[in-house]
């Protein structure tokens, strides 16, 4: 007999170990990771959509303090190429006297904020002012920011 093969026979059989089976069930990670990408990347993609909906604009600065009084209040934004956007959501010209004389039937001491972007045209601000003189608000505030 050779050499290898009595060291084949020992190895079958001598063990330092057995294999043990397990009966207990194994839960696999993989999937619910592949589902958990899948869910993460669709919320993300679905979510940039949100920012389109309001205008980027640039607030000129000034040096005061913020007034202390409380009271319902209006949002116009006005960008720098001159869309309107009342409290969040874009209007047109035309139509931004008539949103402003809805909103004031709801309340009579409405405050109007004109977030205008410093690069704005002036013809913009002047068009929201004049909307807002039709709904027959007189309460308007022009927003700015602190000088840093």
């Amino acid at each position: 007999m050779s050499w290898l093969q009595t060291h084949s026979k020992s190895r079958n059989s001598f063990s330092l170990g057995t294999i043990s089976v397990s009966n207990e069930p194994e839960i696999n990670l993989i999937p619910f990771i592949d589902v958990l990408l899948v869910v993460l990347i669709f919320l993300m993609i679905s979510t940039t959509f949100t920012r389109y909906q309001e205008l980027a604009i640039t607030l000129p600065t000034a040096s005061g303090s913020e007034s202390q009084a409380e009271s319902k209040q209006v949002h116009i934004a006005v960008s720098r190429d001159g869309r309107f956007a009342i409290n969040g959501k874009v209007t047109d010209s035309s139509q931004l006297s008539n949103a402003l004389t809805q909103l004031s039937n709801k309340d009579s001491n409405l405050q109007v904020n004109i977030d205008a972007d410093a690069k704005a045209p002036h013809q913009s601000v002047m068009t929201a002012l004049e909307a807002a003189r039709d709904a027959n608000l007189s309460n308007i505030v022009f927003s700015s920011q602190t000088k840093k």
